[in-house]
């Protein structure tokens, strides 16, 4: 099942892990006394960059609009936003 996905839908993905940890640690260290803002502000804003994204590309044209480029992203995110929160409360990051 993973092998059929394209290579492209990978590089979302990967970059949606990045984008999720590096947004939900800066949304920790902004909201400190508030994790479930900071975890859903995290999420909304993972969401908008990566929509946006594929809306600047159909848009523009300098891009191919895919909603699952969007998607892969967002799965990223989420990913990456839990793997930042399990080292927030784990190891105090």
């Amino acid at each position: 099942m993973l092998r059929n996905i394209k290579r492209d839908k990978w590089r979302h993905f990967w970059v949606g892990i990045a984008m999720g940890v590096f947004l939900q640690l800066a949304g920790f260290w902004l909201l400190p006394h508030s994790a479930v803002t900071a975890i859903f502000a995290a999420f909304i804003i993972v969401t908008a960059i990566s929509y946006g994204f594929e809306l600047f590309s159909l848009f523009s044209g300098l891009g191919r609009y895919d909603v699952y480029d969007a998607v892969a992203s967002i799965i990223g995110g989420v990913l990456g936003m839990a793997a930042a929160t399990l080292a927030h409360y784990q190891f105090g990051f």
